[in-house]
C-alpha cells in the first residue's frame, strides 16, 4: 500500500513538472527585422541595432532574457524582450536581426523556434539583478580613515607648535638669568642729572667777580 502510494505521489510530480516546464515554453513561428529598420525606436524606448541580441514579444516584461532554440539545426540564442509583438497570426517572436542570424534563419524568413524564460543557474529562479553592478562599501570606510587622519595630524602639529613656543621661551629666560647685573656707580652715574646751561653760566660770573675784587 506505501508502496503504491510513493509511485502515485512520484507520478504526480513528475507530471507537474512536465506541465509547468511546457507552459514556461512557446513552439511557433518567428520572424526578424530587416536592417532597416536600425535606429527605429522600440515599445520601451530604446533604439533598434541590428547588431544587438533583442526581440519583441507580446506577453514578458521589458528587459526579460528569453532562450530561443531552432529545432531544425539545434541552434539556440538567448535575447532581450526591449519591443511588443509580433502582431501577426501564428508568429509568437520577432527576433534582431544578430539574433536570426545565430539560429541560422536569414535565408528563411520565417522559422518554427522555441521560446522560454532564461534563468542563469537555479530553474524557475527569477534573476532579474543578475546583470547588477557589486557597490564596495570600503570606499566610504577609507574616506572616513582619510578625515580621521587629518584630524590626528592637525592635533599632532598643534602640540609640536605649543611644545617649541614652550621651549623657546624658557631658553630666553636662561640668556636673560646669564646676563651680569649693573654697578651701583654705573647706575648712579646713568641717573645723575646733567647741570643745566643757566647755571653753568652763573658759577663763570662768580669767578669773574672774584677775580675783580682782587684787583
Amino acid at each position: 500500500m506505501l508502496v503504491d502510494c510513493k509511485k502515485t505521489l512520484l507520478s504526480i510530480t513528475f507530471l507537474l513538472i512536465t506541465l509547468s516546464l511546457l507552459a514556461q515554453q512557446q513552439q511557433g513561428k518567428a520572424s526578424y527585422y530587416s536592417k532597416r529598420a536600425t535606429g527605429a525606436r522600440t515599445a520601451s524606448g530604446e533604439r533598434l541595432h541590428h547588431d544587438s541580441l533583442t526581440c519583441a514579444h507580446r506577453t514578458y516584461p521589458f528587459g526579460t532574457l528569453l532562450k530561443v532554440k531552432n529545432p531544425g539545426n539545434g541552434r539556440s540564442v538567448v535575447v532581450r524582450v526591449t519591443d511588443r509583438g509580433p502582431f501577426k497570426r501564428g508568429r509568437i517572436i520577432d527576433l534582431s536581426y544578430a539574433a536570426a542570424k545565430e539560429l541560422g534563419i536569414l535565408a528563411n524568413g520565417v522559422a518554427t523556434v522555441v521560446v522560454e524564460k532564461y534563468n542563469k543557474g537555479v530553474p524557475y529562479l527569477d534573476e532579474d539583478s543578475v546583470n547588477l553592478p557589486q557597490i564596495d562599501f570600503e570606499v566610504a570606510t577609507a574616506g572616513h580613515s582619510i578625515v580621521e587622519d587629518w584630524k590626528n595630524k592637525e592635533s599632532v602639529v598643534k602640540k609640536k607648535m605649543d611644545r617649541n613656543a614652550k621651549e623657546i621661551a624658557s631658553e630666553r629666560k636662561q640668556e636673560q638669568a646669564k646676563k651680569p647685573a649693573k654697578q651701583p656707580e654705573e647706575a648712579d652715574k646713568g641717573n645723575k642729572p646733567v647741570p643745566a646751561k643757566k647755571e653753568k653760566e652763573n658759577r663763570w660770573n662768580s669767578v669773574f667777580e672774584r677775580l675783580k675784587g682782587m684787583f
